[in-house]
């Protein structure tokens, strides 16, 4: 017991030495903080843009809500249902009812092309009809501005997603998309959900623009809980009248953003991983020029008796303290540019394009903080070992 606390006080003692000796070195230290800063920068800033994706497309629904499908597709736009099988959805059992009746809505998903705001390019952007208990399904929806569209009229409400990032979508402003004009009657928000970057109106009124007759492509469920989920898909499969495919809403969007999410996690880690590399050498120098200019101080206190344990640990310390310095400047310089960013990028499962904030969330700052301490501890291990094999005898020479 006596060693170790003699252990840790020689530990204390030698770090203290240490980090007093940090502002005779500013240049070099700096040059490791800032370096290291800017790797945690670029980690945290590209990984925003996955996570700000995935929070747009998986923070929609209610968890009792399912989405069907034909059987064997993966999206909304290789479906199609005949109204007859959407009126057996919403009667099969555990479906929720409202004050007009189940609260199932048969929808019908198209592409339109509109352009940006900011490079006027054209973008698809998805055009979507509803019936009326869609807005009981996603109680998210709120209007912000306007009113709701008119059942059998060319009326159309906008996500503020897409009322921000393409133009022609302002409140009375009228489109043409095709044959037909629309008029923006309404803006809503979805909480920051998928729905934000779509357009909706009545599902009858598109079927007749687009000449789908009495075909849908997807049915909105409520279900009357979470747990009905089993009993309704149970009742559906064994249904031969249909041949359909139930999904859970949230699973549904995770599986939609899985590809762009991983695909620019992989990109971020990458990039971070190769200016990581650098930051380490940056830390390697640092740390070196460290050592050299304490040799007098390592070798005076291990002629007094500090062994080589407390010398190493001091200076990982060392390297650590300036690697998180660096981690926490990285950290909170990429919080201020690019957390609640707002952008737009494709979907590639829907062929669409889906307004997104960015998102610096607690996790990825963490995942920053412990992405610079690997870099300061590999940075500090070679200079901390040469510290401790440094023999007393030569370091004395260099008084």
């Amino acid at each position: 017991m006596d060693s170790l606390i003699k252990w840790i006080s020689q530990v204390l003692v030698v770090t203290r030495f240490s980090l007093q000796t940090v502002p005779e070195r500013k240049g070099s230290a700096a040059a490791a903080v800032f370096g290291i800063a800017g790797v945690v920068a670029v980690l945290v800033g590209v990984l925003s843009i996955a996570q700000g994706f995935r929070r747009a497309l998986t923070s929609s629904g209610n968890p009792g809500n399912v989405i069907v499908l034909r059987s064997g597709s993966d999206t909304e736009m290789v479906s199609i249902l005949m109204q007859e099988e959407t009126r057996i959805v919403a009667d099969a059992p555990g479906v929720a009812r409202g004050t007009n009746g189940p609260l199932a809505s048969a929808e019908l998903f198209v592409i339109i092309d509109l352009p940006k705001r900011s490079t006027g390019t054209d973008a698809n952007v998805p055009l979507r009809g509803v019936e009326s208990a869609a807005f009981e399904i996603r109680d998210e929806i709120r209007l912000i501005q306007g009113r709701r569209f008119e059942r059998g009229r060319n009326e159309i409400i906008v996500g503020q997603g897409a009322a921000r990032e393409f133009a022609g979508l302002d409140l009375g402003a009228t489109l043409k998309v095709g044959r037909n004009e629309w008029t923006v009657v309404g803006i809503f928000t979805a909480n920051g959900g998928l729905a934000e970057s779509e357009i909706w109106t009545d599902v009858g009124v598109l079927q007749a623009a687009y000449q789908r007759g009495t075909s849908y492509q997807t049915v909105f469920v409520r279900l009357n809980s979470p747990a009905a989920y089993r009993s309704f898909k149970g009742a559906l499969a064994e249904d031969p009248r249909v041949n359909v495919k139930v999904v859970r809403q949230a699973d549904f969007y995770a599986e939609q953003s899985k590809g762009v999410y991983n695909l620019i996690t992989t990109l971020g880690t990458l990039i971070a991983s190769l200016m990581a590399i650098g930051a380490i050498f940056g830390a390697l120098n640092t740390m070196y020029t460290a050592v050299s200019s304490r040799i007098r101080e390592i070798a005076t206190l291990r002629a007094l008796g500090f062994g080589s344990g407390p010398v190493i640990v001091s200076v990982l310390i060392e390297s650590l303290f300036l690697a998180l310095a660096g981690g926490v400047l990285g950290g909170g310089a990429a919080y201020i540019a690019f957390d609640g960013f707002q952008t737009a990028t494709m979907n590639w499962q829907s062929f669409s394009q889906v307004a997104f904030a960015f998102a610096v969330t607690p996790s990825l700052l963490i995942r920053g903080a412990i992405y610079a301490a690997l870099i300061g501890l590999v940075g500090g291990l070679f200079p901390a070992i040469r510290a401790a094999r440094l023999p007393i005898a030569t370091a004395l020479r260099e008084l």
